[in-house]
């Protein structure tokens, strides 16, 4: 995978795009909602929990990236594009169970066959914590405005991990690897962040004042 493996489409060419959907459909006012397969379940069932914080995910990424604009680390917005489109790929995935009548969905919503995504993130991980200052003690998620709403991110994706455990058995299991995956990388990246914009990251102090595990 490459950056110039998914086109971003600019404002412009969105705006082209005619419009034949509504936005409400008010089929889910009764407190259910749609599969792509179709089936019907309620709101509050693990399908919608997970596809639900991919979503919120995705948009605290958009919100990162809002704050890297113009500065020394902006260089990492391509990638978080990427991202955000591969976590639409992952929502896809979800959506279509493993084990449903409709195999052509299934097929068509197939991720990541060949890890190729889960092997681009690890190398991203490499790149980043290359020259990464090196920390004896916990960091806390600081670092400045771009990379504490990474570390938020981080956070959410670790959720999103949580709530797939539930979902195993339903989805491709390349499709929790990536997850997996990404709360490492966003870890990494928050922290590459900091050091780019020159953001001193704190670290944890024991309320006693001593050293921690790591400084002995």
């Amino acid at each position: 995978m490459s950056q110039n493996d998914i086109q971003i489409k600019s404002p412009d060419e969105v705006k082209s795009y005619p419009a034949t959907m509504k936005v409400y459909t008010r089929t889910g006012d009764k407190g259910t909602s749609s599969l792509f397969t179709g089936e019907r379940r309620d709101k509050n069932d693990a399908v919608f929990a997970a596809l639900g914080t991919t979503d919120e995910l995705s948009s605290m990424l958009g919100l990162a990236i809002a704050h890297l604009e113009s500065t020394p680390a902006s260089s990492l917005i391509p990638r978080l594009e990427i991202i955000q489109c591969l976590l639409q790929d992952v929502g896809s995935n979800v959506a279509t169970p493993i084990a449903s009548k409709s195999q052509a969905k299934v097929k068509r919503t197939r991720f990541d066959a060949q890890s190729v995504h889960c092997t681009r993130l690890e190398e991203w991980i490499d790149e980043y914590a290359e020259n990464l200052p090196v920390h004896r003690s916990f960091i806390l998620p600081s670092g400045g405005l771009a990379a504490s709403t990474i570390h938020v991110a981080r956070t959410i994706c670790r959720r999103a991990e949580r709530e797939l455990v539930l979902l195993l058995e339903d989805i491709d299991k390349e499709t929790f690897m990536f997850v997996n995956r990404l709360s490492d990388f966003l870890f990494v990246a928050a922290r590459w962040v900091a050091m780019e914009q020159g953001v001193t990251e704190k670290i944890y102090v024991h309320q006693a004042g001593r050293n921690t595990e790591f400084d002995k």
